[in-house]
């Protein structure tokens, strides 16, 4: 019995352990509203640093707000492969719900180059 309680012990704490060195991800539904959010809350999105998020609230500024997520490969610096990776976290309405940086895990080909 002792072994047994132990094993789910050790067993927990590795969970825990793994859990902890997972990367930070945003939880479901967690969004950032592209034609209200500021500078600080566009650099919660996955890849977005400050010179990249000026360039949208600029853009949104001189053209109006976006009319679909998708409108975001207007503003230089954002393509199709990094905007795959910011769509999950994006809206053009409602409110921003994103609290925290979106970190996204290396392609396996990064990790092993």
């Amino acid at each position: 019995m002792k072994q047994t309680a132990h094993r789910l012990v050790a067993l927990g704490l590795a969970l825990a352990l793994a859990f902890v060195a997972l990367p930070a991800a945003a939880a479901p539904g967690q969004v950032v509203n592209v034609n209200s959010a500021t500078v600080e809350q566009l650099q919660l999105l996955p890849n977005v640093g400050p010179a990249l998020a000026q360039r949208i609230v600029e853009h949104r500024e001189q053209n109006g707000q976006f009319k679909a997520a998708e409108d975001l490969m207007l503003v230089k610096g954002i393509g199709e492969k990094s905007f795959e990776k910011l769509r999950p976290y994006v809206a053009t309405s409602g409110a921003t719900t994103l609290t925290e940086k979106v970190r996204l895990p290396k392609a396996d080909a990064e990790k092993k180059g």
